[in-house]
This record gives structure tokens, sequence and C-alpha cells, in this order.
């Protein structure tokens, strides 16, 4: 029978050394530029942009902090903080803290900094000064009269520890804008700032009389940086396992070779390609056409191609779909050789084979992973990008580069031996496995599977959208930030979750009696749940200032009706509790902890109130700003989004497979079993207290794509096993002697690997490497065994 050649065969097979010293010359080009690949963590990638809270928060960010913050709390292990070398530590630390990056100087606090006063009532009316008491020298009588001062101000639970054995230095951070103008400078630089905490401030203050806690955005940020230095070390793990691996399986130390050369090669062009994506993004934003192009399309303005801890994911995943697409390649071409093929024969007809298969698997990948470019989070678009990107280069490295370079190599001869005892004499495990498409065994799997979507489609009813554990669940409940949050959360009234709701009213009626009072009611709403530490606002001054006028009487703790006495009370208000025209009044939440189920219960107890109470005459509450109020907005773009994604994932990969095939049959066959696997997946989340949130929603998506290839080459191997002639059971085995032999080692090599991830310092890494785990197992499972008995029904009439 005459050969057909495609014209992409034909091009590429004669002209092959061209094609190769192309791959060397562009590999080159881009493993060179991967050099300037640059860390981002700006604050707009990690939530909503065009979200109602975000979208309320930077209208009013040039009037409010936006939440960013440091907060280092200095602990005296050995006594209270009345004591000298304490206090002259506590200077030290409060000095190098003006000196860090990205800090506001002019709004630091400690109790050496002016800004931080003492107030009493007495026969005269008010009389304080700064918390340092003038002419401090250390000496017992001074520290005794700080320690009066300390008492008579109102800093015990906000800026001093309930117990006075440690008080907080705080640092608000400038917040700029990283889509900067011209003759604007960079945001903040996490790492940089993290580092010096701990080399500036940490180390070289902490001793065995005092200890150091820091908490604050920043720091979990840079946390997490720190942390993501060990991701490259498990990079390097997974390809030592994988390449010996590929050696046990394909008996030939060149081909394993050539499969990890192809796979690498895809992910140096992978974060090349983004690296020269990053550097066209900042030349652009520095153009005259940025602007405009924002306002048409404000979904970019997060994006930014830098590297960041979640898409660290990308090029394992990378990895992990080339190492999968050419164990494919290798398997079939040893098959082919083994019959008599020239290596260059085998090269050719496996091309033919498997590259309309592999191309479909990989555009069904990349089009599923577009679809996360529809939830609103920087971050997560990014990601989507970037992992069409690697799926691309798959396309060029693995069904282009590795099938010239094995014409070349070839496979060696106890790999091809190997392969002909395997085909005399089928494995037992295989035999076995071939009998499961018969109706009877058939059966039983498809009611167990069943049985299972229904335990695990129960238990994921239960699945949480959002943080599930105090402090930050991105690191272990043992990590340093963490034990030093929950220290500080102890010990202060204050906690490092802050959800602020901004008041708006007419100009200049922010402190009308009206306008306050309602203010009043709503903190009194707030106070009473079981989720709020404490709250601060306008109000919560006023009523100090008139308890002060009134010798400090309780009773006069009230809002009065008279204007001018309020007005009296408003010259001793700090600022930060009003914009300058008397607009906007922040009402600061104090929650105890940012779980999903918090920041819910909280958010709708606000938008109850706002819906009863707004009054564009008298004021409207409207969410959020803070930390907490970032965090509610991410997850309820998540909660909108997680079904809506999995939908279209799943759309666009039925309808790739059915303009392949051409019948819903393989439709059925090969997305049934992932359909599982996305059930299940959720149902481990739940047992194992995982959420919903950015780290493990494009898991859930992008491990379709991965399990999709896998369906999509055993089946083609079984129809062209039918389309021949042969039986069901027979197409079934002859798949599984090849294809079936290289699916189980994909998905029991990159389990393995990632299972690695269980031991990284930062613990969302290491959930991800759970999930993945099994769901390389289980689309394994679910391709072996449940494809095939679902083809019983579907399939077994096909010819």
């Amino acid at each position: 029978m005459p050969r057909k050649d495609s014209f992409l065969e034909y091009l590429l097979f004669n002209h092959r050394v061209a094609f190769l010293f192309a791959f060397l010359l562009i590999t080159i080009f881009l493993i060179y530029h991967t050099y300037d690949l640059e860390m981002d963590t700006s604050i707009k990638k990690m939530v909503p942009l065009q979200h109602e809270y975000i979208k309320n928060l930077y209208k009013h960010k040039d009037e409010l902090s936006l939440g960013n913050d440091i907060r280092i709390a200095v602990e005296h292990t050995k006594g209270d903080i009345f004591d000298k070398e304490f206090m002259e530590t506590l200077r030290e630390i409060t000095e190098e803290g003006f000196y860090l990056p990205g800090v506001n100087k002019g709004k630091v606090k400690s109790l050496w900094t002016p800004n931080v006063r003492w107030t009493e009532a007495d026969e005269f009316g008010f009389s304080g000064g700064e918390m340092i008491p003038p002419g401090y020298n250390g000496s017992n009588e001074s520290l005794l009269e700080l320690q009066r001062n300390v008492l008579k101000s109102d800093l015990i639970g906000r800026l001093v520890a309930d117990n006075l054995r440690s008080t907080i230095v705080y640092l608000p951070l400038i917040e700029q804008d990283s889509n900067k103008q011209e003759g604007e400078t960079n945001g903040i630089d996490y790492k940089l700032l993290s580092e010096e905490l701990e080399s500036n401030i940490r180390q070289q203050f902490e001793s065995d009389s005092v200890q150091i806690h820091v908490i604050g955005f920043a720091k979990k940020v840079g946390d997490l940086i720190e942390g993501v230095k060990g991701v490259l070390g498990f990079f390097i793990i997974t390809v030592i396992i994988t390449f010996h691996l590929l050696i046990i399986d394909c008996r030939c130390v060149r081909c394993a070779g050539v499969i990890l050369i192809g796979s690498l090669m895809a992910v140096a062009w992978q974060l090349g390609i983004v690296t020269l994506l990053r550097k066209l993004m900042v030349v652009f934003r520095e153009s005259e056409y940025w602007l405009p192009f924002i306002k048409a399309n404000p979904a970019f303005e997060s994006i930014q191609f830098g590297l960041d801890p979640y898409s660290m994911l990308i090029p394992f995943l990378v990895f992990a779909i080339a190492v999968s697409h050419g164990v494919q390649y290798v398997g079939e071409m040893g098959v082919r050789i083994a019959d008599g093929a020239t290596p260059f024969d085998a090269s050719t007809n496996t091309f033919r084979v498997l590259f309309l298969p592999g191309l479909l698997a990989l555009i069904s990948d990349a089009v599923g992973f577009v679809t996360l470019w529809f939830i609103d989070i920087g971050v997560i678009r990014e990601l989507a990008i970037t992992a069409s990107i690697g799926v691309a280069t798959i396309i060029l490295t693995k069904l282009m580069f590795v099938p010239i370079a094995m014409s070349y190599v070839g496979i060696g001869d106890r790999a091809i031996e190997f392969t002909k005892k395997k085909q005399a004499s089928p494995s037992i495990i295989w035999l076995t496995l071939s009998k499961l498409v018969k109706p009877k065994y058939a059966i039983c799997i498809v009611l167990i599977s069943l049985v299972g979507a229904g335990v695990g489609n129960e238990i994921r009813k239960d699945l949480k959208i959002g943080d599930l554990d105090p402090g930050a669940p991105e690191l272990h409940p043992t990590s340093q930030y963490n034990l030093d949050n929950h220290y500080i959360t102890k010990n202060y009234s204050i906690s490092a979750d802050v959800l602020v709701v901004m008041v708006e009213t007419p100009p200049q009626s922010c402190s009308s009696y009206k306008a306050l009072k309602l203010i009043d009611r709503f903190m009194w709403q707030m106070e009473r749940l079981d989720e709020v530490e404490s709250v601060d606002s306008l109000v919560s001054v006023i009523k100090h200032v008139l308890s002060g006028f009134n010798e400090g009487n309780i009773k006069w703790s009230e809002l009065p009706k008279n204007q001018e006495i309020i007005g009296g009370a408003l010259t001793y208000l700090p600022s930060g509790y009003q914009n300058p025209d008397c607009s906007l009044v922040p009402v600061i939440i104090y929650l105890k902890d940012h779980k999903a189920t918090t920041l819910s219960n909280v958010v709708s107890a606000v938008e109850s109130f706002s819906k009863t109470n707004n009054s564009d005459t008298l004021a409207n509450f409207i969410l959020a700003s803070g930390n907490a109020g970032a965090e509610a907005a991410t997850n309820q773009i998540i909660a909108s989004a997680e079904k809506r994604i999995l939908i279209m994932v799943y759309s666009v990969i039925c309808l790739m497979i059915f303009i392949s095939f051409r019948s819903i049959r393989p439709v059925i066959c090969i997305v049934l079993p992932l359909f599982l696997t996305s059930i299940l997946c959720e149902a481990v989340m739940t047992k194992m207290g995982m959420g919903v949130k950015i780290a493990t929603l494009p898991v859930i998506a992008l491990g379709v794509g991965i399990g999709v290839d896998y369906g999509i080459y055993l089946y083609s191997k079984m129809r062209y096993h039918l389309d021949q002639g042969a039986n069901l059971q027979s197409a079934y085995l002859a798949a599984l002697q090849v294809t079936g032999r290289s699916i189980v080692f994909t998905g029991m090599a990159l389990s393995l690997s990632v299972g690695t991830w269980y031991f990284s310092d930062i613990k969302f890494q290491a959930d991800i490497g759970i999930l993945l785990t099994f769901m390389f197992l289980w689309n394994m499972i679910g391709a072996i065994v449940l494809m095939p008995a679902l083809s019983v029904f579907f399939v077994k009439y096909e010819k």
C-alpha cells in the first residue's frame, strides 16, 4: 500500500537537519532570556480588580490605607515592657523600621514615636503628651512614669499587649500603583522588605530576653517567595526521578534522554516566551497606547507576566504533559522497529499515527486552560496564558523535535528485544485487564463508578470557598509567620485580619449627628457578631473624648445631639478617621480570622445593614477595604466562577473530541472518567480541609486537561484496531500493550514526582502536590479501567 505523506510530515522529515538546527537556536535564545525572569508579587494580581469591593477600595485609595502594613510585636520574655534594656531595644527597632524599604515614615507608630500620645481628663479638661516622658533616662522613676502614661492611654490591646509583656511597632507601607506612569517609582519589593525584616530586625535584636513577631501581607508574600526558592529543588528532583523511571520503562538510555530533553526544552521555551512577554509589556506600559488600551481592555490591567508563587505550577505541568506525549511516541515507535522497520521509517509511521491524536489532546489542553481567563483575578489569568503557551511549546518540541530526534537515535537492541518478548507473550496484567471489557465485568465497573460518584458528590457538598485555616493558609501552621500571627492575635485585641467598611456621606456631613448615630448603630451590630474581635471608627473617638471631658465617667460615653459638642470633640480627632472634606468615614472591623465562613457571615451582616439603611442623603455603607475585604471579594469571584469554569472546560473538551472522532460515543467514553475524577478530587479536598481558592481552582481545571491526554491516546489506539477488524477485547489488549503501558508509566512516574511536593515549605504547594498526585493516578485508572468498560456499551458495534 503506497505511503501517504502529509505536507507537514514531508516537510519535517525531509529537512531534519534544518529543523534540528532551528530548534537548537531557538532553545539557546529562549534559555538566555529566562535569566531575566523576575518575581512579580503585585497586590493587583491577587485581587479581582473589576469586583465592586475592589473598585470601591481603589476609588478611595488616596484617602484610606489599603491595609498593607507590617506589625512587629517586640516581646519581653523575662517580664513586662517597662525595663531599661528592653525599651532601648524597642527604640533601636523603631529606628531600623523607619529605613525599611517601602515604609511610610510619617505614619510609623511605636511607643517611641511622637504621634503616639496619652491623654487623661483632669480638673482643667484634658492633659496629655508623648508616651515617652520628657527627660526619660531609663531610671526606675522614668519607667514608672512611662507605665502610668501607657495605662492612661487607649493603647492596651492595640499597641501594647493585654499582659504588658510586648508592644507593637506599626509600619504602614506606601502602596504604589504597579501600573506606574511616567515619573513614578516601582511598587514595594516584598522580597527585599522581607529579607531586611529578618536580617535587620529579627536576627539583629532577637535574644533570650527579646522575641520578635512579624505579620502583614508584605511579610507573608516575602515568606512565600523565600519558600519558592525550594521549588527549583523539587523540579530537579522531578527531572531526576523521571529520567531514571524512563530508563527503566524504555530500557534505552538514549530514548529516555530524547524524551527528557524534549520535555525540558518545552519548559525552557515556555519560561523564555513568558520573559519576552514581560519585557514587551514593560515597554507597552510606558508607551502612549497603554492607557487607551486598558480603558478598552481592563482585564489586562494586572497582567505583567512575572513569576509568582502560583505560576510555579506551570513548568511542572508542562514537563508532565511533555513526558506523557514523549512516552507514547517512543512506545509506539518501539513496536514498529520490533516489526522490522528502520528508525527513520518507524519514526515517520509513528508520526503519521500519533500526530493528530496528540495534537487533539494538546489543543484540548490549551483551550481548556484558556477558559481560566474568565476568572477575574490577575494571577489566574496569567496562569491561563502561560499554561496555554506551555502547551503550544509542547506541540513543537514533542510532536516535532522528538520525532526528528528519534529518527536519528532509534531504539536500543535491549528495548527492541523486550518489546518483541511482550508482543509474543503479553503480560498477565494486560491479559487480566483485557477481560474487563466483557459485559459482566464492565457492568460491575460502571456500577462501582456510579457509587463512587454518588458518595463523592455527597462529600463534596461540604466543599467551602476560600481559606479554612487561620493565619496564612499558604504556609504551614508551624511556619514562623503563622506562629507570629498566633502570638499577636492571642495577646492583642486587634488582629491581622481587617475589614474596612467605607461610609460615604455628602461633603461636610460625615460628622452630623444623624450620620454618626447610624454609624454607631452599625458598629453595635458588628460587635455582636461572634466572628468580630473589635470595631473602631470616628464614633469611638468622639465617645472617648466626651467621656474624658466628664472626668472619665462612662455614662458620658455617648453621642450628643448637640452638633457644637460633637465639633468640639472632633478637635482631638487623630488622622485617618475621616477624609479631608468629611465625606468618608472608615469603620475598621477586626476579625478573629479570615476563614471563608467568617468572611461570609460578616459580609452578609454588612450587606444586610446597608440594604436597609443606605441613603444618598445621609450615609451609604459600602464594602470594602482591608485585607479581609480583598479576600471576601476574591472568594465571591471564585464561588461564581468555579462551576462555570468546569462547565466551560468540559464543553470545550467534548467539542474537540466530537470534532475529531465525529461521534458522541467517544465523547462519553473519554469524558465520563474525567468527570468522575473531578468529583472525587473535590471530595478529597473536602476531607482534607482544603477550600476552593486561587491556589486550588486552577489545579481542578488543569487536572482535567492532563487526564484527557490518556483517554484520547488509548481510545485512538483501540479505534485503530477495531477498524482493522479486531473484536473489542483484542483491540483493548493491543492498546494496553503499547498505549496502556505508557499511560500507566506516566501516571505512576508523575505521581511519584509531584508527591515529593508534600515536603515543601509552602503549604499550598504541598496541597497542590497531593491533588495532582491523586488526579494523575485517578485519571490513569479512569483511562485504563473505566473508559474501556464504557466502550462495551458505546463502541462494541463499531468496526
